[in-house]
């Protein structure tokens, strides 16, 4: 599998294509310490873990102990969902390409002088924050490069499709 599947996309990148919506985003998931990592196990079914996740400059980062499954899982194939833990402020979550930090150095940096453990960058290649507005659930995608999308659906009736902006520059 190719090291940058995603193609670079970090943080700081979402940040600028959709700055109102990674600021939510990244709320939920410093709002509570632990969330929901999906990976995908050997025979290509989905596992589902507890995670904690980190903002390291512009990255998002997960952690792992030392040889757990979802570090295994990881390793093998990155590609990931997080779901932040839930609130009434909103559901958030966040899809991309995990790659493993070798280089001590760089963990070093993100995690100081912590025991051994795995870490993690998150390349990103969507977000989505759910919401209940008024009467209205909505949703809200990001994918790089690509105009933020809001579906809204009033009063549990059909969804309705709102381009937010013009497609960000790449």
């Amino acid at each position: 599998m190719p090291a940058r599947l995603c193609g670079m996309v970090d943080w700081l990148r979402f940040t600028r294509e959709a700055p109102e919506l990674a600021a939510t985003v990244r709320a939920r998931f410093t709002a509570e310490k632990s969330h929901v990592l999906a990976t995908l196990r050997r025979d290509g079914s989905p596992r589902v873990s507890g995670t904690e996740v980190d903002f390291s400059g512009s990255e998002l980062m997960i952690g792992s102990m030392l040889d757990a499954m979802k570090a295994r899982d990881l390793r093998r194939d990155g590609r990931c969902a997080i779901h932040a833990f839930p609130s009434a402020n909103g559901d958030a979550k966040v899809a991309g390409v995990a790659i493993e930090l070798t280089d001590p150095r760089e963990i070093e940096a993100v995690q100081g002088n912590a025991d051994p453990c795995h870490l993690f960058r998150l390349d990103l290649s969507e977000a989505v924050l759910t919401a209940v507005e008024g009467n209205a659930l909505v949703v809200t995608v990001w994918r790089p490069g690509e105009s933020v999308v809001r579906f809204e659906r009033p009063d549990n009736g059909p969804a309705v499709r709102v381009n937010t902006g013009p497609a960000a520059n790449r």
